[in-house]
């Protein structure tokens, strides 16, 4: 993992199109802007593993049997 120590106003660059900035530090709290292109989703990471655990649900085998069941009876023959 890399440390860095910025100030407010400060910021770094990931990659090609990737700025996160240093907006206001209060007490124990940070808080920072992240300016990403439109196709670079963006989630705090609580929110972005209850996506991946909602997606993994989806994919279980009760759910992916109905889903395969549902295009057996719609299939063209």
């Amino acid at each position: 993992m890399l440390v860095l120590s910025r100030k407010i106003n400060e910021s770094i660059i990931i990659g090609d199109g990737i700025e996160v900035k240093i907006v206001d530090v209060s007490g124990r709290n940070v808080k920072i802007g992240i300016d990403a292109p439109r196709d670079v989703s963006v989630h705090r990471k609580e929110v972005y593993e209850a996506i991946l655990n909602e997606n993994i649900e989806a994919t279980k085998k009760e759910n992916l049997v109905s889903f395969i069941d549902f295009f057996k009876q719609h299939k063209k023959d």
